[in-house]
C-alpha cells in the first residue's frame, strides 16, 4: 500500500496539470461511470492529499475521494492519451496530460461533509502544514498498545506506512513493542519532527531514503541497495541481513497482519 508520501506527489503532480482546467472525466470499465457523467467538462479546482486519501475537488460537482488501498495504482500519459487498456476505473484529461486509475479501493463521489467525516477520523499527516501533532503525542503517550501498532493506526498518525514507522524507530533506537506511554513525551516528539522531515525528503524523492548521510553506501563502501522499492533503508525488508551499524541480524515479525523489521542489539 502507498504510504502517505506517495499521494501527496500525486496531489501535486494532478494539481500542476489539471486544476484549474475543465476536464474529460469518464469510465471505461463503467463501475464510476455515473459519476463521470456528472463531472466530465467541469473544471477540476484542487488536487489534496491527507493521509493516504486523495481527493480531487471539482467546482460545483463535489469530491472525488480516492483510496489506493493494496492494488490501486495510476498511469499518467502526455496527450494524446492511448485506448485504455484494462480496467480503468477512471480517466481524467486534461488540457496536457492524461490519468488513468486502476484497482482502488475507493473511487467515490462525495460531498464536502463526507470528505470531513473522513479526515475527523484520521490522526495528524505529518505532510501537511495544517498538521497539530499534539492529539497524536497525547494518544502515544497515553497508550498501552506498542508504538509500532501506534504508528500504523491512521487514527493516530495519517500517512505512516509500513517503511517509515521500521525506519523512524530504528532511527531513534526504540524498541518497536514497547508501549506507547513508556515511550515519554520528548522520543514521542522526536518521531514527529523526525516523521515530517522524512517524509517531506521522500515527496521530493518520490522514494524513501532514511539512512543518514554517514551510513550511506559511498561512505560506508557497501553495495548499494537493490530493491523495487528504492531507496537506502535501515531494517525495512532487511530480514536475516546484517545491521549497517551493530551488524547485528535484523529480525521480522507478524504485528497486526503487517510485517515488522528492527535491530534487537540497536532497539533495545
Amino acid at each position: 500500500m502507498p504510504e502517505g508520501h506517495t499521494l501527496h506527489r500525486l496531489a501535486r503532480l494532478h494539481q500542476a496539470r489539471y486544476a484549474g482546467h475543465p476536464v474529460a472525466v469518464s469510465s471505461p470499465q463503467g463501475r464510476f461511470a455515473a459519476e463521470a457523467a456528472l463531472l466530465d467538462g467541469t473544471v477540476l479546482t484542487a488536487a489534496e492529499a491527507y493521509g493516504k486519501h486523495l481527493f480531487h475537488r471539482y467546482d460545483g460537482q463535489g469530491v472525488v475521494h480516492i483510496h489506493l488501498g493494496l492494488y490501486g495504482a495510476f498511469t499518467e500519459f502526455e496527450r494524446p492519451e492511448p485506448d485504455p487498456i484494462g480496467q480503468v476505473r477512471m480517466r481524467i484529461v486534461g488540457p496536457t496530460h492524461a490519468t488513468d486509475l486502476r484497482g482502488p479501493n475507493r473511487c467515490e463521489l462525495l460531498t464536502d461533509d463526507e470528505v470531513e467525516e473522513i479526515t475527523d477520523r484520521l490522526g495528524p499527516d505529518p505532510l501537511r502544514a495544517d498538521a497539530d501533532p499534539e492529539p497524536a503525542l497525547r494518544r502515544i503517550t497515553s497508550s498501552s498498545s506498542p508504538i509500532a501498532a501506534l504508528l500504523m493506526d491512521q487514527k493516530v498518525l495519517a500517512g505512516v506506512g509500513n517503511v517509515y514507522r521500521a525506519e523512524v524507530l530504528f532511527r531513534h533506537n526504540i524498541n518497536p513493542m514497547l508501549p506507547g506511554k513508556s515511550v515519554g513525551r520528548e522520543r514521542a516528539e522526536q518521531l514527529w519532527r523526525d516523521l515530517v522531515e522524512l517524509m517531506a525528503d521522500g515527496v521530493e524523492r518520490g522514494r524513501i531514503d532514511t539512512v543518514r548521510p554517514e551510513h550511506a553506501p559511498e561512505v560506508t563502501g557497501r553495495a548499494p541497495r537493490q530493491d523495487r522499492h528504492g531507496g537506502e533503508v535501515y531494517v525495512y525488508r532487511r530480514v536475516g541481513s546484517p545491521c549497517l551499524l551493530c551488524g547485528t541480524t535484523v529480525a521480522m515479525r507478524t504485528l497486526q497482519g503487517r510485517k515488522l523489521y528492527w535491530c534487537p542489539q540497536c532497539q533495545y
